[in-house]
């Protein structure tokens, strides 16, 4: 096999002077025509870095290479002109990325979005670009959407966000399309359809594959070398069959050796019920016409009946689309809902805001999409330590910061609430997990929290399991 992309000691590092943080450490692999290679690590470890290298999508100036190549045909990406780039990406290169609601253009509908790139690169007339949507439409499993081509992108759910990005990326049968975490929103239906989908596009038109995830059941099957990459460099890489066999780095080792196996312990018998709903709906209305006249509704949450007792995991699974989350949302009242829903025994509907607001406190909610659930103008600091200022808990600055840094350390073992450390950086500089774990910090942190709602947590999550209390 040919070599497609080759990346030779890249090192990519973010400011300059004291600030400087070198994220990427002298990284060489490489992916020949129709291959497939998994790059794996914890959350931090720069893979994500170098896959946005490779189409120079990182924040320059701010971001640079003090060092190494990266040659797609034998052309050297770094340093390339504005123009080629612009060629190159979307039609040989495409990318899936991570986080699929803030990388689509919320102002746009999904089907100008999907057909950009075939008007940018194939020069396509409308009604054959319309075509080739539709077709794409039902290669990742949303045929029953598309009538919906004129909708934005966050009336989707999660899932749906995602295989609108898989739909773009393979629009032009890329030659090397790069998958950030591409089916951490998919239920297993879905997810199943999709690799199978990007299997047979690499048999049918020797497409290669460069990987990112978590998931070390899809890295099993999918990949045929791995990378596995910890603090910016790649401490080992090899044939998949033979890293999982007989890894030779410790490192590699406990990734491996961290994957969940435990059963959770069986729950208190006899608990009093915490949360109860009956008849509880959600239906959003569908408007056509120049009134904008209802003439039928979205049944997001049609008649659920449900109990949750104290001590007690009730898991809602179910297909990307199918009201999980709207359902979370309706059962703490962020979404309009009709049904009774008592928490605590006491009643929920009818509650004005003002009343609603002492039991936040003890109802939280770990969001689907954690970079648009925390503000990017605010510090993590300041975005954990305003629910305790709001409820009134830790007493004066000093102790909320103490608070803070004490559940901070939970969920990542570096933090300090010094104000020279991480705390004072904002969400976008934190990696998709940790903007996870943040938030989830947030319910932590208002203590007394006793019925948390979580909406896919662990989607963007490494296996390896959270430091313990």
């Amino acid at each position: 096999m040919s070599r497609l992309l080759d990346i030779a000691d890249l090192r990519v590092t973010f400011g300059r002077g004291p600030a400087e943080v070198r994220a990427v450490r002298g990284v060489s692999f490489h992916v020949d025509e129709g291959e497939s290679v998994a790059l794996v690590g914890e959350s931090g470890s720069g893979k994500s870095v170098t896959a946005l290298s490779v189409l120079q999508l990182l924040p320059y100036p701010a971001a640079h290479h003090p060092g190494g190549s990266i040659r797609f045909r034998g052309e050297d990406l770094i340093g390339a002109r504005p123009a080629r780039l612009r060629a190159i990406r979307g039609d040989r290169i495409a990318m899936i990325f991570q986080e699929p609601l803030t990388s689509l253009n919320p102002l746009h509908a999904i089907e100008k979005q999907i057909a950009e790139v075939l008007f940018v690169h194939k020069a396509m007339g409308r009604k054959q670009a319309r075509a080739r949507v539709e077709e794409l439409m039902e290669l990742v499993g949303l045929e029953d959407q598309i009538p919906r081509l004129s909708a934005l992108p966050h009336e989707f759910s999660g899932g749906q966000q995602q295989r609108v990005m898989i739909a773009m990326a393979l629009a032009n049968e890329p030659d090397l399309l790069i998958a950030d975490e591409p089916t951490t929103a998919l239920d297993v239906t879905v997810q199943a359809q999709i690799l199978k989908l990007l299997n047979e596009l690499r048999a049918r038109l020797g497409m290669s594959l460069l990987l990112i995830t978590h998931d070390l059941g899809i890295v099993r099957h999918m990949a045929d070398r791995v990378c596995v990459m910890t603090d910016g460099e790649i401490v080992e890489q090899g044939e998949t069959e033979r890293i999982f066999r007989a890894p030779a780095h410790a490192y590699t080792r406990r990734l491996l050796a961290a994957e969940p196996r435990r059963r959770p312990d069986p729950a208190p018998a006899g608990a009093p019920t915490v949360m109860r709903a009956e008849a509880l709906k959600v239906w959003f209305p569908i408007r056509k016409g120049l009134i904008r006249r209802t003439v039928g509704h979205v049944k997001a949450v049609d008649g659920i009946t449900l109990d949750v007792k104290r001590g007690h995991t009730l898991g809602v699974v179910g297909e990307s689309g199918s009201g999980k989350t709207t359902l979370g949302r309706a059962l703490l009242r962020l979404e309009r809902s009709e049904g009774a829903v008592a928490f605590d025994g006491r009643a929920l509907a009818g509650l004005r805001a003002r009343d609603l607001r002492p039991l936040r406190r003890h109802m939280q909610m770990v969001f689907q999409d954690p970079y648009g659930s925390l503000s990017p103008r605010l510090s993590v600091m300041q975005i954990v330590e305003e629910g305790l200022r709001v409820h009134r808990i830790g007493g004066d600055a000093r102790e909320r910061r103490r608070r803070v840094a004490v559940h901070g350390r939970r969920v990542e073992p570096w933090f300090s609430s010094r104000r020279s450390s991480s705390s004072t950086s904002r969400p976008r500089r934190s990696t998709c997990r940790s903007r996870r774990r943040w938030w989830t910090c947030c319910g932590a942190c208002r203590r007394t929290t006793t019925w948390p709602t979580c909406s896919s947590p662990t989607t963007s999550r490494w296996c390896a399991p959270w430091p313990t209390r």
